[in-house]
């Protein structure tokens, strides 16, 4: 019984939390590195246009959430590149998870 309650235990630990986003992108110094997940070309194409030019360090991740998909920068990237970045995402690319209607 007691191994029951361990397991379950460390299931509901591994679900909370571990980190699991959708696309992560790590850059340095004004180069994308490393990307792990589906990185749509023209969004990388635009995205490595803004690093490069603003020299830019830090990482991007990309969750996905029941109403769309959500961005999240390290702090190394200051607020104006935050919004650049999040002005040419594209969401359209991402399907979402959960239904939503229309209006």
């Amino acid at each position: 019984m007691l191994y029951v309650v361990l397991l379950g235990a460390i299931v509901v630990f591994w679900l909370v939390a571990i980190d699991r986003p959708s696309l992560v992108v790590q850059m340095k110094e004004g180069a994308i590195t490393k990307t792990k997940g589906h990185l749509p070309p023209t969004f990388k194409h635009n995205l490595k246009d803004i690093v490069e030019r603003d020299k830019t360090t830090g990482d991007l991740k990309v969750y996905q959430t029941r109403s769309g998909m959500k961005l999240k920068f390290s702090k190394t990237i200051s607020k104006s590149i935050q919004q650049r970045i999040r002005n040419i995402f594209p969401h359209q690319s991402f399907k979402s998870k959960g239904k939503k209607k229309s209006r």
